[in-house]
């Protein structure tokens, strides 16, 4: 527990999981065992703005959130939906992930519908532009993900190929259907498209919500191989690549320590290089795996955090 840590707490809106377990706890990602010593709080997920969480101690000495029962004198029926329970991180940091390169494999990038002209003439196309497509199947969904075919996601060790990238340019909606050639509309475009752009099914999971942070069953050791915007210096809430997935024990919410890669050095005496040793630079959390990589937001950054840094198991579940 946090020594500063309140006794009362009010939940205000735009506050998540982890900012809410961090006014508590010295490591936020301890939260799930802050949740079940609770049973007044049986699921975290469903916390709203405007509720009043306690903090108090069992007989087992152990510390314990509750909500306020105050009682009121005028009882009513409280509705809420679902999309207003406090997630367990940022919208706002998840949502630029709907505009970083995403991983997709070369058979489904191929036989993908694509872009073949705009309206026009035009060479690119924003919002609201009017495209044609080749390879559209009618019986198929109208709504699609535009992507850009990028470079490869490969494993910083092996350099073994691990699928495409597929950098988001934007919504659209297909509304007519000809023999050869449809015809779509751009619905919101994250950047200009182009011909030859593919057209991929929208991935409607829901990322916020239904996971806790947690460490892999196994020890994991991972490398960051991408960052969204390209940037030289990764900080708190950028969006990364990692170059293990599923295949490897990767799980959505596995928490991971990132250590900057040590650099070679000449020694002065014994001659040659020797490589320094890693250094803690922060910590990120899994929220969305495929089979060989896995996206992760970094939570927690003490220093700036580059491509190729290396992610382990968090030092924290060797913790008493």
């Amino acid at each position: 527990m946090r020594d500063d840590a309140p006794m009362r707490y009010t939940v205000k809106r735009g506050d998540t999981l982890w900012q809410i377990a961090a006014t508590f706890l010295d490591d936020p990602w301890y939260w799930p065992q802050l949740w079940d010593n609770n049973p007044d709080i049986a699921n975290p997920h469903r916390i709203y703005p405007g509720e009043v969480l306690v903090l108090s101690r069992g007989m087992d000495r152990q510390p314990r959130l509750s909500r306020d029962r105050t009682v009121r004198l005028s009882p009513r029926i409280r509705e809420q939906p679902l999309s207003e329970a406090i997630p367990v991180v940022p919208y706002s940091a998840i949502r630029n992930f709907l505009e970083s390169p995403r991983l997709i494999d070369a058979d489904t990038l191929a036989n993908a519908p694509y872009v073949v002209s705009f309206d026009d003439q035009h060479l690119v196309a924003g919002n609201g532009a009017t495209v044609y497509v080749r390879g559209a199947d009618a019986t198929g969904p109208d709504h699609y993900e535009l992507v850009h075919p990028g470079g490869p996601y490969r494993d910083a060790e092996t350099h073994k190929l691990l699928g495409r990238k597929a950098v988001p340019v934007g919504r659209i909606t297909i509304h007519d259907y000809g023999e050869h050639v449809a015809t779509a509309t751009i619905d919101q475009a994250y950047r200009e498209a182009q011909p030859g752009d593919r057209l991929i099914h929208i991935d409607d999971e829901n990322l916020l919500r239904d996971f806790y942070p947690h460490l892999p069953t196994e020890p994991i050791s991972a490398h960051i191989i991408s960052v969204y915007g390209g940037v030289s210096q990764i900080g708190q809430y950028d969006v990364v690549t990692l170059d293990r997935g599923a295949r490897q024990g990767m799980q959505r919410g596995t928490v991971l320590d990132i250590y900057t890669a040590g650099r070679k050095v000449s020694d002065p005496v014994a001659g040659g290089q020797v490589r320094l040793p890693e250094v803690e630079a922060g910590r990120l959390m899994v929220f969305k795996v495929e089979d060989q990589v896995s996206f992760a937001l970094i939570m927690h950054a003490t220093r700036a955090i580059h491509v190729k840094d290396v992610a382990h198991t968090s030092a924290a579940g060797n913790r008493p």
